[in-house]
């Protein structure tokens, strides 16, 4: 079934694939992990991030978090 966007559409910016329309399946061909303290990862035309104290734990006791080796 064909899709109609009838809203405006604003891309910042796309490190992959952008999807409009009908799909089966939407598979991630690579994954990463980030750490960002407090608002680091926020995006948008009008941000505010007051932040006093900010601490970022980057211990993971998984082994493997994005098994994504079947999806290439």
């Amino acid at each position: 079934m064909p899709s109609i966007i009838l809203a405006p559409i604003k891309i910042t910016g796309a490190s992959g694939e952008i999807v409009f329309g009908d799909v089966l399946q939407v598979n991630p061909k690579n994954t990463s992990k980030s750490y960002s303290g407090s608002g680091g990862g926020n995006t948008g035309d009008w941000m505010g991030n007051i932040s006093l104290v900010s601490s970022t734990n980057t211990f993971d006791a998984d082994i493997a978090d994005s098994n994504n080796a079947a999806n290439n």
